[in-house]
């Protein structure tokens, strides 16, 4: 059987853009492929984000929480149904180490709202993210949409300067998502979308993850470059949690395996307990 690593970043029908997700399958999943965790770390957005082009086919998850204008409102997170349903899945699936989560959007923007929704959820698990690019005081692009405004390599830089605001201003998530979420987007045309044109936005980033003490997470959603988990390591960080990002139960550990060998290649291996975090156990 594939060795998995434990999956920390998964949501289901209680994130507003899974309309495919379904904690019970997804349960059902990860027992098949023998994981030995896995976190529902749910979104939670406390903002609004304005599209570029609002004009465009847009799937109807998104449609409904979009304006004339673009305005994106999405809508808070159902906490009590989702821990009710968490409990009830623990039940179904005794011999599956269960976490409860939560994926933070922009807290260092909502300090007393993302601290309210961790306290009332006490989860075992917060991603803190970037989403979204903040344009003007008065207007935030989605980190994709903003490929349509913006040159490719500014979106970048400041997608990953908001990164590192967010890991100095914010104390309330354990473990960094999506460090690459705007490269997702990167455009064809502009070419292949190098790490290496970013390092100093990467690094200064990660320098201030380090600091905290806190995880970066290898997102396998898209392949995280190598190069990055390496400057992580020379910046100080410490450990790495892995997340497939899955939005639906096929999806559930897709790469896991694959990005488990690569970064242990950069000294880094499992905790102590299956659903730890992975920590540098040597220094190169």
């Amino acid at each position: 059987m594939t060795s998995y690593p434990p999956d920390g970043h998964v949501h289901t029908q209680f994130s507003w853009d899974a309309p495919l997700g379904d904690m019970e399958r997804t349960c059902v999943r990860a027992v098949e492929l023998g994981l030995p965790s896995i976190a529902f770390t749910e979104h939670a957005d406390f903002g609004l984000t304005t599209l570029v082009d609002p004009h465009h086919d847009l799937p109807d998850w998104l449609a409904k929480h979009t304006d004339a204008d673009g305005v994106v409102t999405p809508p808070a997170l159902d906490v009590e149904g989702y821990l009710a349903e968490v409990a009830r899945c623990r039940d179904l699936f005794p011999d599956l180490r269960i976490l409860t989560g939560v994926e933070l959007s922009e807290p260092h923007w909502h300090h007393r709202s993302a601290t309210d929704l961790v306290t009332l959820g006490r989860f075992d698990r917060a991603l803190g993210s970037v989403h979204t690019i903040r344009h003007t005081p008065e207007l935030d692009y989605d980190a994709g949409d903003a490929f349509n405004a913006l040159p490719a390599d500014a979106v970048v830089r400041q997608y990953l300067a908001e990164v590192a605001e967010l890991a100095a201003g914010s104390d309330v998530f354990h473990v960094l998502a999506h460090i690459d979420f705007a490269v997702r987007y990167w455009p064809a045309s502009a070419g292949p979308c190098d790490p290496y044109a970013f390092e100093e936005e990467y690094r200064y980033a990660l320098r201030a993850l380090a600091g905290t003490g806190r995880a970066l997470e290898v997102n396998t959603r898209n392949p995280l470059d190598p190069v990055i988990v390496r400057w992580w390591r020379e910046e100080g960080g410490t450990a790495v949690s892995f997340g497939s990002d899955a939005h639906r139960p096929d999806l559930l550990a897709t790469g896991l395996p694959e990005a488990a060998a690569m970064v242990e290649t950069h000294g880094f291996g499992p905790g102590a307990h299956p659903y730890d975090f992975w920590v540098l156990k040597k220094r190169h």
